[in-house]
């Protein structure tokens, strides 16, 4: 629901109508909001659902003359299709695709908060979220103390029935995904990273649904899969680096683990004046990262949002769909949540 009205709302303040086309996958959202539009009275017309998969109805939208602009959220190969069908038209297209968001932990940080919070944001939705904060820079010689604060997050997480009161980490979309995360943890071990907690197969007690194991990785090195590939569930990897040498700079670690960077934060200690100086705010500025955040003990939360011009894979697009739809109005827009 959220990245549909984040999609939605822009396009129909700007005065365009819209095709959207939900995942195949997680359709019932879209039927709602499809609703809630027309208890609200917008004119028919204005509003269109389209349901059906990406190469059949995806495809058809991409390369339709007669849609002025195209914003595709998904995957970096479908979003590379979506771009090369709608090229011949010569669309706009807005990209926001896949991500190996790090949370970055300095040194005078409160290591236990720190990882605790980012073992749960991980988590979240199972870790089916482009933003989650799914790679943890850690100090070397902290290393091990971030590892056993990890392990116990971890294995406080309770996998379940996402309608249960107990339940904290609920199920993954499909089986096609399940298997892809098996495989990626699988290929983690096989890497040589230390699996702290977790690990392949279902969770205890589970014995059938796609539910993941919460995982755990530590001594996870830049050059392994599970820290550059998206795994788009409940697995951190917990990465190393070394303090006060230039050739293992904290901004360093995070750019060359790959190519995605859809949401950074770090947690230190410093007030606002000190980050602006430091390596994390000089990555954020050479545009690695679309979204960067800064956690103080005080509580203070500082959330930065620029137009989007990500350098990287994950987005092709600027943040403001009404900044892109400097379109006449009532053009065409088609929205792919």
């Amino acid at each position: 629901m959220n990245q549909i009205t984040c999609k939605a709302a822009p396009a129909l303040a700007a005065g365009c109508t819209i095709v959207l086309k939900p995942s195949e996958l997680a359709p019932l959202s879209a039927h709602l909001f499809a609703q809630i539009i027309d208890e609200a009275g917008v004119p028919p017309g204005v509003f269109n659902l389209v349901n059906g998969d990406g190469p059949g109805v995806g495809a058809a939208i991409a390369s339709n003359p007669d849609i002025a602009m195209v914003s595709f959220t998904g995957s970096t190969r479908s979003g590379i299709a979506v771009a090369k069908a709608a090229a011949p038209t010569v669309k706009r297209v807005t990209q926001e695709l896949g991500g190996k968001s790090a949370h970055i932990i300095l040194e005078d940080a409160d290591l236990e908060k720190a990882v605790r919070e980012g073992v749960q944001a991980c988590f979240r939705n199972a870790g089916q979220s482009c933003n989650a904060p799914t790679r943890m820079l850690v100090q070397r010689s902290r290393m091990a103390e971030a590892s056993a604060v990890a392990k116990q997050e971890a294995e406080a997480a309770r996998v379940g029935d996402p309608h249960s009161d107990d339940a904290s980490v609920g199920p993954l979309v499909s089986e096609a995904q399940f298997e892809r995360v098996q495989r990626l943890m699988q290929r983690g071990i096989e890497e040589g990273a230390t699996l702290v907690a977790g690990g392949t197969g279902r969770p205890e007690g589970i014995r059938k649904g796609f539910y993941t194991r919460p995982t755990v990785f530590a001594g996870v090195r830049n050059d392994m899969t599970i820290a550059r590939e998206e795994i788009f569930g409940p697995v951190l990897c917990i990465i190393p680096y070394d303090s006060g040498s230039k050739s293992a700079d904290v901004s360093s670690a995070f750019s060359r683990t790959g190519a995605f960077g859809s949401n950074s934060a770090r947690f230190c200690a410093d007030s606002p004046p000190v980050i602006e100086r430091s390596s994390v705010h000089r990555m954020y500025t050479r545009k690695s990262c679309f979204f960067f955040t800064v956690d103080l003990p005080r509580a203070l939360l500082l959330q930065i949002q620029r137009p989007c011009e990500a350098k990287r894979k994950h987005h092709v697009c600027h943040n403001s769909l009404i900044e892109e739809t400097s379109l006449k109005p009532r053009s065409r827009l088609a929205l792919w949540p």
